[in-house]
């Protein structure tokens, strides 16, 4: 197989995407202007995140399933306060499922691995990030090395709980 970039993995997986994050702050690499509102106490617009929640709606109505585990600990940072409080919870009404792997009280059972995407338990990239959370490269990974990827998800979801449990008890920690 052509290995492929991310955007055209989006476009043509048939059944999942799964991510997994492990870093506390993706301030440098996302949405600035709506995390700069976030934290001047500016309301969430209507509109946040539509693109993202227009195409997640599309593939969750072809039955098609995204979800992600994220590595964390608490106290959350001001980043994971806002990536949590308006990304998760609007992204989930459009089926995104989300699932936190909290490590506060526990060790981390995936301690050295990186931010990736798989899609279709057959191909993934890996998410390389500076030491400021700036995205530095998108590498996508030869079909052949798809099973240690399954098997790190498959670990992360026996770990995690899923985020609105989570959210409900520890939405202000």
């Amino acid at each position: 197989m052509t290995l492929k970039n991310l955007g055209e993995l989006f476009d043509t997986f048939e059944r999942e995407a799964f991510r997994l994050e492990t870093l506390a702050d993706y301030s440098k690499s996302g949405n600035v202007d709506a995390y700069q509102a976030f934290l001047s106490g500016q309301p969430q617009p209507d509109d946040y995140n539509e693109s993202w929640l227009s195409e997640v709606r599309t593939h969750t109505g072809d039955g098609k399933r995204i979800y992600r585990v994220h590595i964390l600990s608490r106290p959350l940072t001001p980043y994971l306060r806002f990536e949590l409080g308006w990304g998760y919870r609007k992204n989930a009404t459009g089926g995104e499922e989300f699932f936190i792997l909290d490590t506060t009280d526990k060790p981390n059972p995936l301690e050295s691995v990186e931010d990736f995407w798989l899609f279709d338990e057959r191909t993934a990239v890996v998410m390389h990030y500076d030491d400021t959370g700036a995205i530095t490269e998108r590498e996508t990974m030869p079909d052949s090395r798809a099973p240690e990827f399954v098997t790190i998800r498959d670990m992360a979801l026996a770990h995690a709980e899923p985020f609105s449990e989570w959210w409900e008890k520890h939405a202000g920690t």
